[in-house]
């Protein structure tokens, strides 16, 4: 019999050069969508979003994801961001697209590895960053907090922003979780809580996910009833 074919270890998939410069255009076009939407709201969301200077956790939903790189030019441009973004070859152009728009990334998944980015993410928060996390992505389903973000916040002891938007005006793609675009110039309705480690302490990490997934869908509901959905 042949002997086996040895089996290629899996590697971090980086873009190529020219991924910048196509993607560069796209970026510069989303910039200036995002420019146009109306923040709006309570005047205390502004100041629960960029009250916390130290480092903080950011959780929102996949669904809601356009919005954060705008949130961070508004609101904590005075600290670096960092998402998670899968390893594989469609995540590197992710990643390209994230730097172009000022964000970083921090590469892996719940399918691969899920326990080296974990470590990395701390890292990052350590070093004074903010880190961005959808709880339910990349994948779903649809508002399920996974466990990730609550072990972070629990390895770390470090603050959680959750950050609800409704949109008064938006195109829903047909995707696991209707993936929302808000249309130029629509009114973006946000609410926030900032949850500091004493709320959490003694639970973990199953009983925070249900913790935050109850206020991330209260406040996510609040803001669709202000947009008027």
């Amino acid at each position: 019999m042949p002997a086996p074919a040895p089996v290629k270890p899996r590697t971090i998939n980086h873009a190529p050069w020219y991924a910048y410069l196509a993607l560069f255009p796209l970026t510069l076009a989303m910039r200036l969508w995002l420019m146009t939407l109306r923040m709006d709201g309570d005047p205390s969301v502004a100041r629960t979003i960029a009250e916390e200077k130290g480092p903080v956790i950011v959780c929102f939903w996949h669904n809601r994801l356009i919005i954060s790189p705008e949130l961070r030019r508004r609101y904590r441009s005075f600290k670096p961001m960092n998402g998670l973004v899968s390893a594989s070859k469609d995540g590197a152009w992710l990643v390209a697209f994230f730097n172009l728009l000022g964000i970083g990334a921090v590469r892996g998944s719940s399918s691969w590895r899920g326990g080296k980015a974990l470590v990395e993410l701390e890292e990052k928060l350590l070093a004074g960053e903010d880190i961005a996390i959808t709880p339910d992505g990349p994948r779903g389903p649809v508002y399920d907090f996974k466990l990730g973000p609550a072990s972070l916040a629990l390895r770390t002891r470090s603050p959680v922003l959750l950050v609800g938007s409704g949109f008064a005006s938006a195109k829903r793609l047909k995707s696991w979780d209707r993936f929302a675009l808000p249309h130029p110039f629509s009114k973006v309705m946000l609410r926030a809580e900032l949850v500091r480690p004493e709320q959490f302490a003694g639970m973990n990490d199953v009983a925070l996910a249900g913790f935050l997934r109850d206020k991330l869908l209260a406040i996510g509901d609040a803001s669709e009833k202000d947009a008027g959905n």
